[in-house]
C-alpha cells in the first residue's frame, strides 16, 4: 500500500510534519519518505520496522543522494508508536537535513559537498508513505516471518503540514517569498537545547550508525562521517 502527495518540493523553510499512529505488527515496514524519481533519485527516509511483541520499535533512517544510500542510522523509540499519535518531521535545508520525533532532533545529515559527498538539493521530491512486507530483513535479519493471521495491518495519519518550496515544474514558490529572515533561517543550525537533545537520543537510543561500522567499511568510513556532527 502506497500513497503520495501531489506537490513536489524544493527545500523547506520549516518542516514537513505528520502525526502518525500505526497498528502494524511484526515484519511489516512502514515508510515515510521524501523522494524524487529515477536511478539517480534523492530520498530522505523514516522507516518504522515491525517487531516481535514486547520488543522496542526500531526507527530506521536513511539518506539517498544521486541514487546512493547506505547511510543508515537506527534508533529505539522511547515510546510505543502504536498507542498514540506522534509527530515525525524533516527539516530540509541547503546546509543540512534534520530528522525529528515529537520536535526532538534525532539525526543531522550535514551538507558535505566540500569533501565530494552529493547533497539532495537540486531534485524536487514528493512525500510518499507506504506499508509493505519486509520479512526478508526487517525482523531479526529475516529469521522470523510474517504472521498473516494478524492482518489487517493498519496505519493512521493526521495533521500533515508542509512549510516548503512548492515546485511547479519550472520554478519554485520560494522565489517569490525569499527574504532576509528566510535566508537567516536557512543558515541556522540546532541551538544549544537542540544539540543536548540530539546527544541524549544518540547516546541512549541509537542502536546502529553507519559511521561507526568499521566491518562494513574496512577501508574507512564515508567522508561525511569524519566531519563535526553539528
Amino acid at each position: 500500500m502506497t500513497f503520495f502527495m501531489l506537490h513536489t518540493y524544493r527545500m523547506c523553510y520549516k518542516a514537513f510534519m505528520l502525526h502518525f499512529r500505526s497498528v502494524f505488527n511484526v515484519f511489516f515496514v512502514y515508510v515515510l519518505q521524501l523522494s524524487s524519481q529515477g536511478p539517480t533519485h534523492d530520498e530522505i527516509d523514516f522507516e518504522f520496522l515491525g517487531n516481535l511483541s514486547g520488543d522496542p520499535y526500531i526507527l530506521h533512517t536513511n539518506v539517498f543522494t544521486q541514487g546512493k544510500g547506505n547511510r543508515e542510522q537506527q534508533f529505539y523509540l522511547w515510546f510505543d508508536p502504536t498507542r498514540n499519535f506522534h509527530t515525525y518531521s524533516i527539516i530540509w535545508k541547503p546546509q543540512h537535513i534534520i530528522f525529528l520525533v515529537d520536535n526532538i532532533p534525532i539525526r543531522v545529515f550535514k551538507n558535505a559537498e566540500s569533501v565530494g559527498v552529493p547533497f539532495p538539493k537540486s531534485q524536487p521530491m514528493r512525500i510518499y508513505s507506504s506499508l509493505w512486507n519486509a520479512d526478508d530483513w526487517a525482523t531479526r535479519g529475516g529469521l522470523v516471518k510474517t504472521d498473516w493471521a494478524k492482518a489487517p495491518f493498519t496505519a493512521y495519519y493526521r495533521n500533515f503540514k508542509a512549510n516548503a518550496c512548492v515546485w511547479s515544474g519550472t520554478s519554485s514558490s520560494c522565489a517569490k517569498t525569499n527574504s532576509v529572515s528566510a535566508g537567516a533561517w536557512e543558515t541556522n543550525g540546532l541551538d544549544a537545547p537542540g544539540r543536548r537533545r540530539l546527544r541524549w537520543v544518540q547516546k541512549y537510543f541509537m542502536i546502529y550508525n553507519y559511521c561507526t561500522d568499521l566491518k562494513r567499511f574496512p577501508q574507512g568510513v564515508p567522508p561525511e562521517c569524519k566531519r563535526p556532527r553539528f
